[in-house]
């Protein structure tokens, strides 16, 4: 990158920038070259199955950070929709979407099943007593076979209607969907806890899933988030993982 161009988003991982027609995403970390080729391979598996994806044009290292350079989303974020909206329209909306994704085989993405056993096991706040249960919750789960993305929530879906683009496809993986519901479901009751248990419901209306099907992934999914540096959220995700009145 070779002059300052035009901040379009950012996070906690990474910055997304303007690069011509398309977007430039560069990771943060020391562990950026990694991430920028993770992500870049699971868009390339996600291409061929018509999903409403960024296509990767390249992966490379741009004035000293690690990036990805891909097609640009459109300017406007779902999540304002999803917030100003009363009602139930934004969150069936958003549910439809996120079914399109768990119709999709997710032959060649990680395993949903094996990065969960992984964030447990490496997770802090947690005594061998109560790590060890999570993992025997996580072990009797059902496992699956569709698309997951990881870390579905409104700020990652861009556009509207027939436009729609979903970006950030770091964490995707191969699973079971109610679990990547359920993620959803601990991210909203952070950031909207008055829409969380609505976008479930929603979820599970339109697919023909169970409520409880959903909310049974509920303890190892929180505690999988332990590990991702969010502690002003870590009181709350001992609660939602059982650990803690």
């Amino acid at each position: 990158m070779t002059e300052t161009r035009r901040l379009l988003g950012s996070g906690k991982e990474a910055e997304v920038f303007e690069y011509g027609a398309l977007a430039l995403k560069l990771y943060r970390r020391a562990a950026s070259k990694a991430s920028s080729f993770r992500e870049a391979a699971n868009l390339s598996i996600l291409e061929r199955l018509a999903l409403p994806t960024p296509k990767v044009h390249a992966v490379g290292e741009f004035d000293g950070r690690w990036g990805v350079l891909m097609d640009r989303a459109p300017s406007s974020c779902f999540a304002d929709q999803f917030v100003s909206t009363a009602g139930r329209t934004p969150l069936e909306e958003m549910a439809q979407l996120h079914g399109r994704l768990h119709e999709k085989p997710g032959d060649g993405l990680p395993s949903q099943m094996a990065r969960l056993s992984a964030r447990i096991r490496r997770a802090e706040h947690l005594d061998s007593s109560s790590r060890n249960r999570l993992l025997a919750q996580l072990e009797s789960l059902p496992d699956g076979d569709r698309v997951c993305h990881g870390d579905f929530h409104p700020w990652n879906v861009h556009g509207s209607g027939q436009g729609f683009m979903i970006v950030d496809w770091l964490d995707a993986c191969c699973g079971n969907p109610l679990a990547d519901v359920c993620r959803t479901y601990v991210l909203l009751h952070h950031a909207m806890p008055d829409r969380a248990m609505g976008y479930v419901e929603a979820y599970a209306s339109l697919t023909g899933s169970e409520v409880s099907g959903i909310l049974a992934w509920l303890p190892p999914i929180a505690a999988a988030r332990l590990t991702e540096g969010v502690a002003n959220e870590n009181d709350e995700l001992l609660r939602l993982a059982g650990l803690s009145p």
